[in-house]
């Protein structure tokens, strides 16, 4: 027990004895303008968990550096385009087997099938051009409708959006999995832990920051490019000189589905839908301008044109060689005649790889390599998407505040976190199946397209009006952008619907579920922050300054952390301090009294009863009646708390100051104030024990001395506290 009697050496406060105090009569001297104040290492095995962190995260980033994570459009190409160039690896594949349900003969249907899926893919990239140039905020398709069409339409567009970057993950990482299984077919049984294991590295990699994110993700994807574009001229070349690649696959018949006319159409329109996979990720470019460097507007632009033209070489070249080489691949194995199906099927740009170089050859598996690799990475274009999108939310009060908050490494990891917990969901869900996966995918992002293609419709048609109201002649350029944006409207509409149609019986209807709900969910939170705003608004009726001003110390046992808040409290100087103590049984407090007057702490205690054992009531009793007997005081109410090392230790201790802080905090006029005790255990994370108290070194215990002096005043309560 800490002995409080001798006045000579003073009161110790130990919330200053890891401070510098400047000698009596002379002002601090304030700190240079700019410099950080860095926090102490901790001792020995007290930073394990602060070096695992910077290992895996690297150092944090100032913010002052922020300019330094812009991306130049080598860099920006593998980030924001790794989803759409990656899609052509498994759109062509989804096309074909769609078509094959049909019978062999619904493959002469293809190319024309492909050629619309191009076609749709130019109008989009010319779209998106548009909508960089006239919302270069990074907004992209969320801010246009916002500005144009009203909050309902945005918030759809925002919840579509959302969804699609969590299936964007989870198809992308589905796609990449499936790829090292045709490689590698041992590793099947072990499908779902190989896709959760590169969601969580890829997080981990994003988490880093965006610059070395690209720099991770570059050569993958440049590789992708090149290794596909030799394939597919290779592939070309020898059928131009007469010898043709032929796929492993090609001898196997397949079992037909008897079709009626009706059926016939609604196959190739769900071929299309399929197809149009291929499209996924063009909007991320205009997610991203923010990240670009200057001029961000026209790099964003020749970035998104450099995709378009990539994506659409690769897609139509893929298809071609894989009706070439008489691909075939159907949705169920077994409906191939001929082949085992107990294996899993090679994907498609397996078999065109083995049919252009060999099965066993080095080319083989570079291109199985690098389609895994932009597979698994095209799930990045969703982490720069989705934490950007997040934030643009947070800003207008969309989504919690939390994500615009940004990390060590200046991204917004709050989002990244977020987005890759969603979509492990989804493949523990789906076990990482790609064709039950792909049924629910580019539902989302087609309804955005939609959306900001009409709303950029209403955008030019605005400015032509102003243009006219103002006498002035409206430009041409304003013309063309609308009627790109005028077609890309009516062509993305009607692939919604072919798309809703076709996929909605297979699953889609989750998303069209999902989107809604997570609409109205956005709707709430913007009415939360805009009743909490129009509730904290400052107005003239605001009053300041109280009658009088109270501590109220709460005491359970005579402890070194009671000590602790009674000396809080004194240096404070409230004009009035005193120690309550919640009587539950008689005999507490009478043996309580006996040691308060036997160690003369220098502040009064009162005792209430609580015969019904509770302890918040009592105190809100008492501080209604001293408000009734001194008037409408501030009061604060200390409350010890341990600060403890080992989860189990929260176990064992009751949390009381806790929950009595919860429940005084909805007093008005109470402002709480916990005061930590850190027992020994607390070093494991905190790297130091407990500060020392009044008396503990007269005492003769040992103290650990700190950096810093001490605060000395004279014993007892200062002038204004209470004295009875």
């Amino acid at each position: 027990m800490p002995d409080c009697t001798s006045v000579p050496a003073g009161v110790v406060s130990p919330f200053v004895i890891d401070e510098e105090r400047p000698a009596e009569g002379r002002a601090p001297e304030p700190a240079p303008i700019g410099d950080v104040v860095q926090r102490e290492h901790a001792p020995d095995g007290s930073e394990a968990p602060l070096i695992a962190k910077r290992l895996l995260l690297g150092d944090p980033l100032s913010t002052e550096k922020a300019n330094e994570q812009l991306l130049p459009k080598r860099m920006a190409l593998p980030i924001f385009a790794s989803d759409a160039l990656s899609s052509v690896a498994y759109a062509p594949q989804e096309l074909l087997m769609i078509l094959l349900i049909g019978g062999t003969a619904f493959l002469t249907l293809s190319p024309w099938v492909a050629a619309a899926v191009v076609l749709l893919l130019i109008v989009v990239v010319l779209s998106y051009r548009q909508i960089i140039k006239a919302y270069p905020s990074g907004g992209g398709d969320f801010e246009v409708t916002q500005k144009n069409l009203g909050e309902i339409p945005s918030v759809i567009v925002a919840a579509a959006l959302l969804v699609d970057y969590v299936l964007t993950v989870s198809v992308s990482i589905a796609s990449g999995v499936d790829n090292i299984i045709s490689a590698v077919p041992a590793l099947n049984p072990a499908r779902v832990e190989l896709a959760v294991g590169f969601v969580i590295l890829i997080v981990i990699v994003n988490l880093r920051g965006v610059r070395e994110a690209s720099a991770v993700f570059a050569v993958p994807t440049y590789i992708f490019i090149g290794s596909v574009l030799v394939m597919i001229v290779s592939g070309l070349v020898r059928t131009v000189f007469g010898n043709a690649p032929v796929a492993a696959s090609a001898e196997y018949a397949v079992h037909a589905e008897s079709l009626g006319q009706a059926a016939m159409i609604l196959l190739i329109l769900r071929a299309f839908s399929s197809g149009c996979s291929a499209l996924t990720g063009v909007e991320a470019v205009s997610n991203g301008v923010p990240a670009f460097r200057i001029p961000k507007v026209r790099n964003a632009q020749m970035t998104l044109s450099m995709m378009g033209l990539i994506a659409i070489t690769l897609f139509a070249g893929l298809t071609a060689l894989a009706l070439i080489s008489g691909v075939h691949y159907a949705e169920n194995a077994c409906d191939l005649i001929g082949f085992d199906c107990s294996n899993p099927q090679p994907s498609l740009m397996a078999q065109v790889a083995a049919a252009t170089f060999g099965p066993g050859s080095i080319m083989f598996f570079i291109i199985q390599a690098a389609t895994a690799c932009v597979l698994l990475l095209a799930a990045n274009t969703a982490f720069n998407g989705f934490p950007l999108l997040g934030s643009v939310l947070a800003r207008e009060g969309y989504a919690p505040k939390a994500l615009n908050t940004r990390g060590d490494r200046l991204v917004f990891s709050n989002g990244m976190i977020l987005l890759g917990i969603a979509a492990m969901g989804v493949l523990v869900v789906f076990q990482a199946n790609l064709t039950s996966l792909i049924q629910l995918y580019i539902i989302g992002v087609f309804v955005s397209f939609s959306l900001g293609q009409i709303g950029m419709v209403r955008h030019w048609k605005r400015l032509i009006r102003e243009h006219r109201d103002a006498g002035t002649a409206v430009p041409r350029d304003i013309f063309l952008s609308m009627s790109v944006n005028l077609v890309g409207a009516v062509m993305t509409v009607s692939v919604l619907v072919v798309v809703t149609v076709t996929k909605f019986t297979h699953g889609a209807w989750m998303v069209f579920l999902a989107i809604p709900l997570l609409a109205l969910l956005m709707v709430g939170v913007k009415r939360y922050y805009r009743d909490v705003e129009h509730e904290i608004t400052i107005d003239d009726t605001t009053h300041f300054g109280s009658e009088g001003d109270v501590a109220i110390v709460l005491v359970n046992r005579l402890q070194k952390p009671v000590i602790k808040a009674i000396d809080y409290a004194i240096a404070a100087s409230h004009q009035k301090t005193v120690a309550l103590h919640v009587a539950t049984d008689a005999h507490d407090g009478e043996q309580l009294q006996r040691e308060w007057a036997q160690h003369r702490i220098p502040v009064p205690l009162v005792i209430v009863e609580s015969p019904y054992r509770t302890y918040a009531q009592p105190v809100e009793a008492y501080i209604k009646k001293y408000r009734e007997k001194h008037g409408p005081s501030v009061v604060t109410v200390y409350l010890p708390q341990y600060i403890v090392g080992h989860w189990w230790e929260s176990v064992l201790h009751n949390r009381r100051a806790r929950r009595m802080a919860n429940q005084l905090m909805l007093v008005h006029g109470v402002s709480i104030t916990l005061v930590p005790w850190l027992l020994d255990s607390s070093e494991l994370i905190y790297g130091r024990r407990s500060r020392p108290v009044p008396g503990q070194e007269r005492a003769g215990r040992p103290v650990t001395q700190a950096a810093g002096r001490r605060a000395h005043r004279d014993a007892g309560p200062p002038d204004g506290d209470a004295r009875g």
